[in-house]
């Protein structure tokens, strides 16, 4: 599971920064009428990889969490 997180983590980043620059090249060559709604989509690939980053932090700090709990559990018994 741990590498599919990663995996997903870098496809919001990757996906984030490669529609930022199409959205940004169509938007100087066709127009910011057309184009300037699409910006929506690479902040929401920004915000999916933060948000999968900081859910990823917190899924380690609460499995470290549960080792130690069960560790002490094991020794007070």
């Amino acid at each position: 599971m741990q590498t599919y997180n990663k995996i997903m983590l870098y496809f919001w980043l990757v996906a984030g920064v490669v529609s930022l620059l199409v959205v940004s090249y169509n938007c100087i060559t066709i127009g910011v009428d057309k184009w300037g709604f699409y910006f929506s989509m690479p902040a929401i690939a920004f915000l999916m990889f933060f948000f999968k980053r900081t859910m990823m932090r917190r899924m380690e700090k609460h499995v470290e969490y549960l080792k130690t709990v069960k560790k002490d559990e094991i020794e007070n018994n």
